[in-house]
């Protein structure tokens, strides 16, 4: 939503200040993941999760958003639902151990490529 809202020029609605934080993994990481899953011998079972270890506030990725994207979008908040969590980190221990995966693609990287598909679509 971010994006769309960046390439829009339409005001970014961020929850709360912004400190809150999550884990963003890339979605050719994750389909990674997903085949190694379905490539494990049948008696290892979940869950493994999958994901990406590196946290970012929400102010950070709505800031990175405007840089990436040039936008002149102004950043707004809004009341923070009572059941948002502050942090959401995946454990991908078993992933490493299980799998041997790891996601790849850092977080600027992720968002340039999801930019550029949406851009193409505004």
């Amino acid at each position: 939503n971010f994006i769309m809202q960046a390439l829009r020029g339409d005001d970014i609605t961020l929850y709360g200040d912004g400190s809150q934080t999550r884990s963003f993994c890339y979605v050719d990481d994750l389909i990674d993941g997903m085949l190694g899953m379905m490539q494990t011998p049948d008696e290892i079972t979940g869950p493994v999760n999958l994901g990406n270890p590196t946290e970012f506030t929400m102010r950070e990725l709505a800031e990175q958003i405007l840089v990436l994207t040039n936008s002149r979008s102004n950043i707004i908040e809004h009341a923070l639902p009572a059941d948002d969590p502050r942090q959401r980190q995946p454990d991908l221990t078993l992933a490493k151990q299980l799998l041997g995966w790891t996601p790849r693609i850092a977080l600027k990287q992720g968002l340039e490529k999801t930019i550029g598909y949406f851009a193409q679509r505004v």
